[in-house]
């Protein structure tokens, strides 16, 4: 495994030279990819890494995956309906689990809370987007799948905190366990 620190560093300094004009995108996205053993080291490192990235001149918005899941969830038209579905069978969770991630990608609820913070932040030169807890993602949805329908809002830099493992230089495996999957448009480093 990688040393974080190493891999954060790595990371600030791409993000300094910026991106290059490729095949693939020109969009600011990077994935700083962690082995899912590390995902509570992550956690305890991202307040430091936060205020790094303050002192030097950015202005950092966190977006954290499991407070918007958390929202968008407790927010649900349904969501009586789920409660007293899951009294009646508790052990139905395949049934559980495909509700709750319609619910999530209905209408582009989650992508839509990204997308407005984006939108937000466009034509900011010191803004910075650290995208947290994408393992509150599992087992509704990969972050992928959201990128790409966000293809050509990322105006500003957007660091995603990545559990999971590289099988290629974009090829990822989202919590070491999925199916790799090649279709990210970001420069990714460690894992």
């Amino acid at each position: 495994m990688s040393s974080l620190k190493a891999d954060f560093n790595e990371l600030l300094e791409r993000i300094r030279q910026g991106r290059e004009f490729s095949h693939a995108s020109f969009e600011p996205i990077y994935y700083l990819v962690f082995h899912p053993k590390q995902i509570l080291e992550v956690k305890r490192q991202t307040p430091g890494w936060i205020a790094r990235l303050r002192n030097e001149g950015w202005e950092v918005e966190v977006f954290s995956i499991a407070e918007h899941v958390t929202d968008i969830l407790s927010n649900a038209p349904l969501r009586k309906v789920w409660l007293e579905a899951d009294r009646k069978n508790p052990l139905a969770w395949k049934k559980t689990n495909d509700s709750l991630a319609n619910a999530l990608t209905r209408k582009g609820k989650l992508q839509e809370h990204l997308e407005a913070l984006l939108s937000r932040l466009e034509g900011k030169d010191k803004a910075i987007v650290l995208v947290t807890d994408l393992e509150a993602l599992h087992p509704y949805l990969r972050i992928g799948a959201i990128e790409a329908r966000l293809q050509g809002k990322f105006h500003v830099p957007t660091i995603f905190l990545y559990p999971g493992t590289r099988t290629g230089k974009t090829r990822l495996k989202f919590l070491g366990f999925y199916p790799e999957d090649g279709n990210y448009r970001s420069v990714h480093v460690g894992g």
